[in-house]
């Protein structure tokens, strides 16, 4: 892609943002990743971006190469006028179910955020009726629409890619570094091999231990 047309692309992203930019307010952008996994957590990241400089190939997560993830990662921590990271465990969302842990997971990144930055206004990924002190624009693939929501995306991708590899040298035979607790064939031959370790979620994997 051109400068040029990765610059136009940005500028698209960020009208959402443009809007609350005009009025002074540093709006923040909230996503989560781990929602559909048989294991590890649901992860949200809260962040507030300047409006300069727009970093290119900020975009939804699944759209953006692992190794340019990583790069975005670093770049977006450096910039963020406001960074925060929640993180709900796999009991916990066996306890609450995965939306009351997502809910939690996007509260808990806006409070460590809004312990070095104040915020009045987010925009959350499809997610309505947050816990948080702040008006919530809430919209369906807001990490495709907003500039802050991808790069929201993207930084809790990264967090949650990192954590599930780790987890792999702990918990061998699942393939996490691979699968990142998504059910592929191979987890789940792990999985009905070996039965599940601490970091699955018993709620989501009852049906495949069940039909063994």
């Amino acid at each position: 892609m051109a400068k040029a047309d990765e610059q136009a692309r940005l500028l698209k992203m960020t009208e959402l943002e443009q809007k609350y930019w005009s009025q002074g307010i540093f709006v923040a952008g909230m996503d989560e990743v781990g929602r559909g996994p048989l294991a590890g957590p649901v992860v949200a990241a809260c962040v507030i971006m300047p409006q300069t400089p727009l970093l290119e190939y900020v975009n939804d997560s699944k759209k953006v190469t692992a190794l340019r993830r990583e790069k975005l990662h670093g770049l977006i921590k450096e910039t963020a006028l406001g960074l925060g990271v929640g993180w709900v465990s796999a009991e916990d969302i066996d306890r609450m179910g995965i939306m009351g842990a997502t809910k939690l997971a996007f509260k808990l990144a806006f409070e460590e955020m809004t312990k070095t930055m104040p915020c009045t206004h987010v925009l959350v990924d499809a997610v309505k009726g947050l816990e948080i002190s702040a008006k919530q624009e809430s919209m369906y693939h807001g990490d495709a629409l907003s500039y802050s929501i991808a790069a929201a995306s993207i930084f809790a991708k990264v967090e949650r890619d990192r954590y599930m590899v780790e987890l792999d040298s702990k918990y061998p035979g699942y393939a996490f570094a691979k699968n990142k607790g998504y059910g592929t064939k191979e987890h789940i031959a792990g999985l009905l091999e070996l039965g599940p370790c601490k970091e699955h979620r018993q709620s989501f994997i009852q049906g495949i231990l069940g039909n063994a």
